[in-house]
């Protein structure tokens, strides 16, 4: 039994590790935005991507962004339960290493993105993709982690399906 709980730790650490490089990375390339960028800068970089600075107070795609003050505490608190939730299923299902890398870099941007909350009240965006005069909704690293880790979900989710 203490070979088990044994190997949960080291794997749990594992998954930690990766959510906190998520975290790391999401606030060093922030940290250089602010730095680098006043509110509304954009920089053109191709003819599909630019870096911008923008604030987003709301969620995904901007959800909820015009509401009063509220959506800062709401989205917060979704976050730390989410948080805790991940938590707990990498402490039980730890050993299966695609669905937990997945639910590690979910947590890892959504830690990264509760920071930018609780330290600016908004979070701080700055990859634009554009393409015929069409941008999509600036986005981060913390947003490209939740993205990837939730394409991983999916997948992992389609194989187990196939294999049962």
């Amino acid at each position: 039994m203490g070979d088990t709980s044994m190997g949960r730790g080291n794997s749990l650490l594992v998954w930690l590790g990766i959510a906190m490089l998520v975290v790391v990375l999401d606030q060093v390339t922030k940290t250089l935005i602010l730095g680098a960028f006043q509110y509304g800068d954009s920089r053109h970089v191709t003819d599909f991507f630019n870096i911008v600075r923008v604030h987003n107070t709301g969620a995904a795609f901007s959800f909820l962004a015009g509401a009063s003050g509220w959506q800062r505490w709401f989205f917060v608190g979704l976050g730390v339960v989410a948080s805790v939730f991940i938590l707990w299923m990498l402490r039980t299902q730890g050993h299966q290493k695609l669905f937990a890398t997945a639910l590690s870099l979910i947590l890892g941007g959504a830690v990264g993105n509760v920071v930018d909350r609780l330290l600016h009240g908004y979070v701080v965006d700055f990859l634009d993709f554009h393409w015929g005069g069409s941008h999509f909704p600036a986005f981060n690293v913390a947003d490209s982690a939740i993205s990837v880790g939730a394409a991983l979900l999916i997948f992992d989710e389609i194989r187990r399906v196939r294999r049962g």
